[in-house]
């Protein structure tokens, strides 16, 4: 099993991660949750057996989402693409600073930072730069 590290680019917190699924959905087959990325993972059977997503928002990994299925897209310009069809549940995850990079990013599940528990994922959640700023000192 493997995850996938990707820039949220655009969302300041997990809840707009989250409206954006929302307004997306209309765009996609029964609904589903998809994310469109030009490269097709080469470890596509590893990514398919239980990996997640993990997003780095502002900076710091602060969610997840399971990987289900990968599936070929064209977008109408004749560049074949690999969506990414995600669950809808957005989990959160303890923060975890991560350095700008382009597209995305294998992330072993050892390096992968934890489910918060239920019961403090509905908790306000920290400004980003305050999240950062704790996880770089391991207090979060």
């Amino acid at each position: 099993m493997i995850n996938i590290l990707k820039l949220c680019v655009g969302a300041d917190s997990v809840e707009d991660l989250i409206g954006w699924h929302e307004s997306q959905r209309a765009h996609w087959p029964q609904g589903q949750t998809i994310h469109v990325t030009r490269m097709w993972p080469k470890r596509e059977v590893e990514v398919l057996d239980g990996g997640s997503l993990y997003w780095v928002i502002k900076g710091v990994i602060l969610a997840r989402q399971r990987i289900s299925d990968l599936r070929q897209v064209d977008l109408g310009d004749g560049i074949s693409r690999c969506a990414l069809v995600l669950d809808a549940k957005v989990i959160r995850t303890e923060a975890a600073p991560r350095r700008p990079f382009q597209g995305w990013r294998y992330l072993d599940p050892a390096d992968s930072p934890r489910d918060l528990p239920m019961g403090r994922a509905k908790d306000d959640p920290l400004p980003p730069a305050l999240a950062q700023a704790l996880a770089e000192i391991g207090l979060r």
